[in-house]
């Protein structure tokens, strides 16, 4: 009854108001432990991402804790690896720098590369700057299909448009970029250089599971790591029979021609015992992988790939003592696509 009745407010009546809604803006409390890494935030979430909390864990390492909605409002962390002069606070004289995303495995966490390789103190590494983001235990770099429903946890959405956007906004992070990543990692940077064209000037998979629908072996292996803590593993990519479509857009054997443009490198043991391992030491993952991985290679030539290099060493399991030395041996590559000298 009340619809067509134009509302007045006095000079007065309009400065009580405004006082009251800084009041409530104010007073208004956050909820308790909304910033703790890893818990959602209670009610509502910010679109995007946003970074809650900053700590300075070495020198040139840096922890970004950031909120996300593409996780469901959880905090998860990201380490950077800085470059030498790297100040974005600075916004006068503020660098963008040329960026080296570096991705864990399963089971592993964005600490992992900093805690088992020496790249914090890889002197070719102090003019970009390293991105190395937490992926969950067992993430495998995707958008979880979720039985058709989508959202948390949206991995790829995460790292390729929320926390890209915040690093080259917020950061320093350049628009010149390159991936690498071992094993689940190593399929990560590879779906990640050919699911988004022209994001990424090169790729590297140390161990990366190539293929994962190379066989039945293959796909009972993965299968197996998506069934870790408890959970259901079709809620990833689905049935590999019933949600096939799904499974191919994951399989970086099947997206080879998106990636015959730009530099890719390719590493893998073959799961015996190699130079780095212990006596008697033996891999069936490794194995595995390095059947994938000869696949994709294949087949990269096959679509006219011309910038593939690969290392297929032999003997050596599916360890960190491999994939320092094959990062080491790939950041040339790496580093030149970027038009840093390594």
């Amino acid at each position: 009854m009340f619809a067509n009745v134009p509302t007045v407010l006095t000079p007065l009546r309009a400065r009580l108001l405004l006082v009251l809604a800084v009041l409530l803006a104010v007073l208004t409390p956050t909820a308790p432990g909304a910033l703790a890494a890893g818990r959602p935030e209670t009610g509502a979430t910010r679109p995007g991402a946003e970074v809650v909390a900053v700590t300075r864990v070495a020198d040139r390492q840096v922890d970004l804790s950031v909120r996300s909605a593409a996780l469901g409002g959880r905090t998860v962390d990201v380490r950077l690896l800085t470059p030498d002069g790297w100040n974005p606070h600075d916004r006068r004289h503020r660098q963008h720098w040329p960026t080296l995303w570096l991705l864990h495995g399963c089971c592993g966490d964005y600490t992992s590369w900093t805690s088992m390789t020496d790249v914090a103190e890889t002197d070719s590494l102090r003019d970009v700057l390293v991105v190395m983001p937490e992926a969950g235990w067992n993430g495998w770099y995707s958008d979880w299909w979720n039985h058709g429903q989508g959202g948390d946890p949206a991995w790829e959405t995460f790292h390729t448009k929320e926390l890209r956007h915040l690093l080259e906004r917020d950061w320093g992070a350049g628009s010149d970029r390159v991936v690498a990543g071992l094993s689940m990692g190593g399929q990560g940077a590879l779906l990640y250089a050919a699911r988004h064209p022209g994001m990424f000037r090169a790729t590297a998979a140390f161990s990366g599971s190539a293929h994962p629908l190379l066989n039945d072996e293959s796909v009972d292996r993965i299968m197996g790591f998506f069934a870790g803590q408890d959970n259901d593993p079709l809620r990833v990519w689905g049935d590999p029979v019933a949600q096939r479509a799904i499974w191919q857009a994951h399989d970086p054997f099947h997206l080879a021609k998106r990636l015959r443009s730009i530099p890719v490198y390719l590493s893998c043991g073959d799961g015996t015992t190699g130079p780095l391992d212990a006596p008697g030491a033996t891999s069936a993952l490794e194995a595995d992988f390095n059947r994938q991985n000869h696949a994709l290679a294949a087949e990269l030539k096959r679509v006219g790939a011309r910038h593939v290099t690969t290392n297929f060493y032999g003997p050596g399991t599916h360890g960190w003592a491999y994939w320092e030395r094959e990062l080491h041996a790939s950041l040339p590559m790496l580093l030149g696509a970027l038009g840093v000298g390594g």
